[in-house]
């Protein structure tokens, strides 16, 4: 009683921060997983669709708490980031979304476009982790056969941020307060996901069953213009009769497209100075994962 007593100031700030609406997500997210996700059964759906009811609802949960922290930890623990801290936390969020915001924010005055540059690539090295720590949950064997490529292709997407940083144009360190996310526990967003998951389930099975293997890494190229995790999610959970190797290779290209999305949102929006290290900085990228799917 006196330890909670002593803290009654910083309650009385933490509840300050909270309004109506962050008690009504937080209950959302309580009754996705300790209402919905129990009751829902384990058997597959159909031969179409090979995920059950309570696998499909997880992946919806799991994916929204992971943009959910990231979402709390931007409005209140980081209210008030620079550019870096930006894309690192949006990249758990949605490197996408991320890196609209930073290639917006390189047109004002004065902008430190290396902080923009290296920031924008910061956020893909977060998608790396996100999407591995993914895998962990729902596809031990895959985790075990991805982890060095993942950990390098991590540790080289650091090492690009770092020299963007390091040797692009300098200007002032701009806090970012205007970034704010898609709240990932909204309905309508929830519902999308799902939605796109279970299409996505079934397109993987139907491609694989007419076209092989190879239909699989051209569905991968082709969805990378889009939102990848319900795709990645169907490859990590769908109960597909295809070596692990595959699904990785369909992981690392369905990546690989979705960073060439992002450069392209980046040229188009953002500052021409942030264009040349960004291209060469994405190519890059791209370029050690092509090596990677070579050598898997």
């Amino acid at each position: 009683m006196l330890f909670l007593t002593e803290l009654k100031e910083q309650f009385k700030t933490l509840s300050g921060k909270f309004d109506n609406d962050e008690f009504t997500i937080l209950a959302k997210f309580l009754a996705m997983s300790g209402i919905i996700l129990p009751l829902l059964p384990h058997k597959i759906i159909s031969e179409a669709i090979p995920i059950s009811p309570f696998k499909f609802w997880l992946v919806v949960v799991v994916v929204s708490g992971v943009s959910y922290l990231s979402y709390l930890l931007k409005k209140f623990i980081f209210p008030k980031t620079g550019m870096i801290l930006t894309g690192l936390l949006g990249g758990l969020y949605s490197s996408t979304a991320t890196t609209v915001v930073l290639a917006r924010k390189s047109k004002e005055p004065d902008a430190a476009l290396n902080q923009v540059s290296a920031s924008v690539i910061l956020a893909t090295a977060m998608m790396f982790i996100r999407i591995y720590i993914l895998i962990i949950i729902f596809n031990q064997t895959l985790a075990k056969l991805m982890i060095i490529p993942f950990s390098v292709l991590t540790v080289f997407t650091f090492m690009v941020a770092w020299m963007l940083f390091k040797w692009g144009k300098k200007g002032e360190n701009t806090e970012l307060t205007d970034t704010k996310h898609k709240n990932p526990l909204e309905f309508k967003t929830a519902l999308l996901f799902a939605v796109l998951f279970v299409v996505f389930a079934a397109l993987t099975k139907y491609v694989l069953k007419t076209y092989g293997t190879q239909g699989l890494d051209v569905l991968s190229l082709i969805v990378g213009v889009t939102d990848i995790d319900p795709f990645l999610m169907s490859l990590f959970t769908g109960k597909y009769q295809i070596a692990i190797q595959v699904i990785s290779s369909a992981t690392l290209i369905a990546i690989s497209s979705n960073n060439l999305m992002k450069l392209g949102y980046a040229i188009a929006l953002g500052n021409k100075a942030i264009r040349k290290p960004l291209i060469a900085g994405f190519f890059a990228i791209i370029a050690a994962t092509v090596v990677v799917i070579v050598l898997l």
